[in-house]
């Protein structure tokens, strides 16, 4: 049952992955890169690492992707 979990997590963050590389709008490409993190929080978690899955959870999902959202809207508000 775990190893069939983490290839679906697996799958899933790779896929992820490939959304946040190619796809047009940076909103949904930093979406897809939060995804990826909090996907490879879960799987710190199934292999019995909760302080490195609560940390990659927190600043790696959390915080940067909102860092990245403030950015983004920086760079809007310059532009126009």
């Amino acid at each position: 049952m775990f190893i069939a979990i983490a290839i679906v997590i697996g799958v899933a963050s790779l896929i992820s992955g490939f959304i946040a590389i190619h796809h047009e709008k940076l909103s949904v490409a930093i979406i897809a890169s939060g995804m990826v993190s909090l996907f490879a929080s879960v799987i710190f978690l199934l292999l019995a690492a909760p302080d490195v899955a609560m940390t990659e959870a927190s600043i790696g999902s959390g915080l940067t992707t909102l860092i990245f959202f403030y950015v983004l809207n920086k760079i809007r508000q310059r532009n126009d």
